[in-house]
């Protein structure tokens, strides 16, 4: 009995490590960023393309975070930074015209991940879209 258990928790977790979509959402402190079963942290947000893009430049610029390349990807464009323990990957993709999915992986190394700078980065990159939008409406009145 329990060599069958065995064979069906194993199959289980193979089948959760190889699925692209599984994701588990932790709310509270990192304000509803999202996470893969392999730590990356993802969020959509309702702003352009392209001001989500300007956004995450200026969010690793405040951090002190140094960006290496930019290419484009379909749908997007895929950012590389590092500072001198991380090497840091942010995919930024147009949704709709008016939203935008970012996803930030940050690795310490092969193995560990840094999910509080993922989160970090998501977070200020936010802050900098609704200061934005809050001195556009202001300036519009």
């Amino acid at each position: 009995m329990s060599g069958k258990y065995l064979i069906c928790v194993l199959f289980a977790g193979m089948v959760l490590l190889h699925s692209g979509c599984a994701a588990v959402l932790l709310t509270g402190a990192s304000g509803g960023v999202a996470y893969t079963l392999t730590n990356v942290a993802y969020k959509t947000v309702s702003f352009p393309f392209n001001r989500v893009d300007n956004a995450v430049h200026g969010a690793l610029r405040k951090m002190g975070i140094l960006h290496i390349e930019k290419k484009t990807i379909d749908g997007g464009v895929q950012i590389a930074a590092e500072t001198p323990d991380l090497k840091i990957y942010i995919d930024v993709e147009m949704i709709t015209s008016k939203s935008t999915r970012l996803c930030v992986d940050v690795r310490k190394n092969i193995i560990l991940k840094d999910k509080a700078t993922a989160t970090e980065i998501i977070e200020q990159t936010i802050k900098i879209l609704e200061a934005k939008a809050a001195t556009h409406s202001v300036m519009r009145k």
